[in-house]
């Protein structure tokens, strides 16, 4: 009796850190192939399947789309690649992404500390008091001038 080359669905998802139906829904996605199958039906994934699923759900954890991780899959896979397809440029463009996302969370975390300084407990109160240092606030400024 020889064993079966590949890993079965359970042990690829275990080994991955996901659950068996990611990998069906991968492979629509085209971001894994589709496996061989044993006798009896079975999924058999290869040994290379694990660490692709982690560089996938890795990319992900960066911020990085399902369609630009496999943009960038299918970047990787090309020899004569165009030199700002692949992660050097993709990163950077990403990581500018990500510093102007902190940059607006770095303004709600201010304004938020403000408006529990300010002791706002109510929207609709705290809207109409000079003091409150919700966005808000000036909205309503504006909608008492006169146009």
């Amino acid at each position: 009796m020889t064993a079966q080359p590949g890993l079965r669905s359970g042990q690829v998802a275990a080994a991955a850190g996901v659950n068996p139906q990611t990998l069906r829904y991968y492979e629509r996605r085209g971001l894994l192939a589709e496996p061989e199958r044993s006798p009896g039906g079975h999924r058999l994934y290869p040994a290379g399947a694990v660490t692709l699923l982690r560089v996938i759900k890795t990319a992900q954890r960066l911020g990085f789309t399902l369609e630009e991780v496999a943009d960038l899959l299918e970047a990787g896979t090309h020899r004569h690649r165009r030199p700002d397809a692949g992660l050097q440029e993709r990163a950077r463009v990403k990581l500018a992404e990500v510093e102007r996302r902190m940059a607006d969370l770095e303004v709600v975390r201010t304004t938020l500390r403000q408006a529990i300084d300010a002791g706002c407990d109510d929207l609709l109160t705290c809207a109409d008091q000079p003091c409150c240092p919700l966005p808000f606030a000036e909205l309503a400024d504006s909608e008492e001038q006169p146009r």
